[in-house]
C-alpha cells in the first residue's frame, strides 16, 4: 500500500487524495486510520498533504484539483499557475464537468462546464484549463484592461499565439466577452509580442500600432547595445523605462551616450505613462 502512497505523493507535492487511495486497493478504514494518527494534514474533506509544513502555492493547486475526479484548475488560478496573470484569487478555482455554479465548496469555488474537452492540459504537473480557455473564462468577469493585459502578457511569454486563441475562440462563439478576444486577436495579432521584456514594452507595441507607427525592431541591438524601440529609418530610439531604470541609470545613460554618437536620436518615456498617457508615447515616436 505504501508504494502507491509514495508514487501519488512523489507526483503531487506530497498531496493525495482519499479516492485515488481508494483506487490503488486502500480501504476507507486504512484511510482514517492514517489521517487520524496525526501523520497527514487535512487540506480539503479526503485530500491530505503528507507534510505538518505551510503549504507551497505549488501543493494549494494541487489539493484543489484532487477534491473530486475530474476537478481541473479554472479561472484566476490557472492564470496563476501559467504566468500571465498576477492577480490574487481569495480561493483556489477549479471547474467540473457539468452545469451550474460557482459555488464555494470546501473551500475551492467551484465552477461546472460541459464544454472542456480537449481544453484541458498539464501545467507543473497539475490539471488545469489551457492558456487560451483560461483567457476566454476570465473575459466576462474582468474589466477589458485586464483582458487585453491577460492576452498580451500569454502572447509575451509565448503561452499561446493569435492562432491557437482564434481556434479556441471558434469554439465558444457567443459567449460573453469573446468579441472583444476577437477584436484583440485580429487586431494585434502579427505585432512581436515575443521580442518583448515587459508588458510595458508589449502594451507599447499596440499603442504604437494603433498610430500606425510600428517600431522597426524591437529590443535589437544597435552600436552593441539592446534597445528597445527601433526606427533605423528616422535614427530613432524610444525606451521604456521601467522601476529598474533609477537603479541602473548609469549604464542607461552609458547605452544612450553610444547610440546618440551613432547618430541616434534618444526619447525616454516611464513604463507607467505607456498606460496613463498613451498619448505621450505617440507623440515621442511621431515628432
Amino acid at each position: 500500500m505504501d508504494v502507491h502512497l509514495r508514487e501519488l505523493a512523489a507526483a503531487q507535492a506530497d498531496v493525495v487524495a482519499a479516492w485515488q487511495l481508494v483506487e490503488k486497493g486502500w480501504t476507507r478504514r486504512q484511510i482514517e486510520r492514517r489521517a487520524a494518527a496525526g501523520a497527514w494534514t487535512t487540506v480539503h474533506q479526503g485530500v491530505f498533504a503528507l507534510t505538518h509544513a505551510p503549504l507551497t502555492e505549488r501543493q494549494i493547486r494541487f489539493a484543489a484539483t484532487l477534491t473530486e475526479p475530474g476537478t481541473v484548475l479554472g479561472q484566476g488560478s490557472a492564470a496563476l499557475c501559467w504566468g500571465f496573470s498576477t492577480r490574487h484569487c481569495p480561493l483556489p478555482t477549479v471547474i467540473r464537468p457539468g452545469s451550474g455554479g460557482p459555488r464555494r465548496l470546501d473551500g475551492v469555488l467551484v465552477f461546472r462546464s460541459r464544454m472542456l474537452a480537449g481544453e484541458i492540459t498539464d501545467c507543473d504537473g497539475i490539471r488545469l484549463t489551457t492558456v487560451e480557455r483560461t483567457v476566454i473564462d476570465l473575459a466576462p468577469r474582468e474589466p477589458r484592461t485586464v483582458t487585453a493585459r491577460n492576452v498580451r502578457e500569454a502572447l509575451r511569454l509565448g503561452l499561446t499565439s493569435p492562432r491557437r486563441l482564434a481556434a479556441t475562440l471558434g469554439r465558444h462563439r457567443g459567449r460573453r466577452g469573446t468579441r472583444f478576444l476577437w477584436e484583440l486577436a485580429e487586431r494585434y495579432g502579427k505585432l512581436p509580442y515575443s521580442r518583448t521584456r515587459s508588458n510595458a514594452e508589449a502594451r507599447a507595441l499596440e499603442v504604437l500600432q494603433d498610430a500606425d507607427l510600428v517600431p522597426q525592431a524591437v529590443n535589437r541591438r544597435v552600436s552593441g547595445e539592446e534597445a528597445d524601440l527601433v526606427w533605423f529609418d528616422r535614427r530613432l530610439i524610444v525606451e521604456v523605462d521601467g522601476p529598474q531604470y533609477h537603479q541602473f541609470k548609469e549604464e542607461d545613460e552609458r547605452k544612450q551616450r553610444r547610440w546618440e554618437a551613432a547618430g541616434y536620436e534618444v526619447r525616454r518615456i516611464p513604463s507607467g505613462d505607456v498606460y496613463a498617457n498613451p498619448d505621450l508615447l505617440v507623440a515621442l515616436a511621431r515628432t
